[in-house]
């Protein structure tokens, strides 16, 4: 399906085809089912590996999500879109491969947590004086993908959905199921605790980066 109108335009237009595909796949067409994992088997690989930093975890989430899809797909009301109710499924298949195989504990988010007023954009330090060599943009990916995996799954899974695959903060708290207030508490904590995360490691770099630069000229004199 093609779209060329406006992106509100285009989402609506892609839900009610969504809905086309799974009206089709309660009928018994299995080939509509078919259309529904090619248009969402990249986005759900792409969130269940920044969820488990493991591409063959991030394989099998995404296998059991469709398959569960698929078996449950009677059960799923269009109270809200097909994809919303697919992240939700990825989501919580990624956050059970961690507790099952890393033997990790899910950290609950106080949902009254008080969120400043004003949550502005992550906004990171400016850590070195050559961003064009040291921090291009495929290196500060994985550097980022790395960092994330200090944080704990709940705000990890709140950043991952909202400033990585760009869902609105009423999708992605209708994907975790959280209210919008809580969804932002979790957004500032991450994004707080990756600046910190982001700023630390840069700090270390770059002292590193000094003592190599130090050593390099000091052979250099002795020459």
């Amino acid at each position: 399906m093609t779209c060329s109108g406006s992106s509100t335009s285009c989402a609506v237009a892609a839900a009610f085809d969504d809905l086309t595909l799974v009206h089709a796949c309660k009928d018994g067409d299995v080939n509509a089912f078919e259309q529904l994992v090619k248009r969402y088997d990249v986005k759900l690989f792409r969130i269940a590996q920044h969820v488990t930093h493991s591409r063959e975890d991030a394989e099998e989430v995404v296998q059991e999500a469709f398959l569960k899809a698929f078996r449950n797909l009677s059960s799923f009301q269009e109270k809200s879109q097909f994809s919303t109710w697919l992240f939700r499924i990825t989501v919580n298949e990624s956050l059970m491969k961690l507790r099952k195989q890393r033997h990790m504990k899910e950290v609950s988010t106080d949902e009254n947590l008080q969120a400043p007023t004003a949550i502005g954009p992550f906004e990171i330090a400016d850590w070195a004086p050559n961003p064009e060599q040291l921090y291009r943009a495929f290196e500060l990916r994985n550097i980022l993908r790395s960092q994330l995996q200090e944080l704990p799954p709940s705000l990890r899974v709140t950043f991952i959905l909202r400033d990585i695959e760009g869902l609105s903060t009423e999708e992605t708290a209708e994907v975790l199921e959280l209210t919008v207030h809580a969804v932002k508490a979790r957004l500032w904590r991450a994004r707080l605790k990756l600046r910190q995360l982001l700023t630390r490691h840069f700090g270390v770099s770059m002292t590193r980066e000094r003592e190599l630069n130090g050593q390099q000229l000091s052979v250099l004199a002795e020459q």
